[in-house]
């Protein structure tokens, strides 16, 4: 089973091209943090509510994603710290290079995507990752859409993708005005049906229009 952030690195990734879709690179930095992040709360390590993230369990995973995380949130707690989710996603934010190389390692080596390099007379330009076997992205997208246009209760991996989907705006390249219109009132059903899922998704929210405040008087 692939981890949610390697789900978001399938969602952003065009299947012909293998270029990123064009949203702010802190989108895809954010995603890739909420994803570690959700990851370690499904394996009941971490829990969170509305005010602060706590660690439940620091031993590792053995998952070379999420145990570096786990590390800081564990390195933390031990010093004393006690912070919000707000600042994990932040803190790991600043991580998501290296998150995402590693997702775009693990998925070549699975045989999902394919590296590619665009050369000029030898010169480097460019990587990029088309996919090479469609299953796994079309699974992920088919699990998403399948819960957006019923009224079935979602599985919780679910939950979680549709709430960091909605969080960094990928819905935006992943669907029409229309189709988004359509399913605005249940992508904001499902993204309150779990906490962490809330407390997670709103630091992003938060984190994005700060971001787009400050930057927005530069543009003009």
């Amino acid at each position: 089973m692939l981890r949610f952030a390697e789900e978001m690195i399938l969602l952003l990734l065009d299947d012909t091209s293998g270029n990123f879709s064009h949203i702010p690179s802190w989108s895809m930095d954010y995603a890739l943090a909420g994803g570690v992040l959700m990851d370690l709360a499904l394996e009941n390590r971490i829990d969170t509510d509305l005010e602060r993230l706590i660690l439940i369990d620091g031993t590792p995973t053995g998952d070379s994603l999420l145990d570096p995380a786990l590390a800081d949130i564990s390195a933390d707690v031990a010093a004393g710290g006690e912070r919000d989710a707000r600042y994990w996603v932040e803190r790991e934010a600043e991580r998501a290079e290296a998150t995402r190389e590693e997702c775009l390692r693990r998925l070549v080596a699975s045989g999902i995507l394919e590296e590619r390099q665009n050369r000029t007379l030898w010169v480097f330009k460019s990587q990029h990752y088309p996919v090479v076997d469609p299953t796994q992205e079309r699974e992920v997208r088919r699990r998403i859409m399948d819960v957006l246009l019923s009224e079935d209760i979602p599985d919780p991996r679910d939950i979680v993708i549709i709430g960091l989907a909605d969080a960094t705006g990928i819905f935006k390249n992943m669907l029409s005005t229309k189709e988004l219109e359509r399913v605005a009132d249940r992508i904001e059903q499902v993204r309150r049906l779990d906490l962490i899922g809330q407390a997670m998704t709103q630091a992003i929210r938060d984190i994005e229009v700060s971001i787009a405040t400050a930057v927005q008087p530069h543009l003009y």
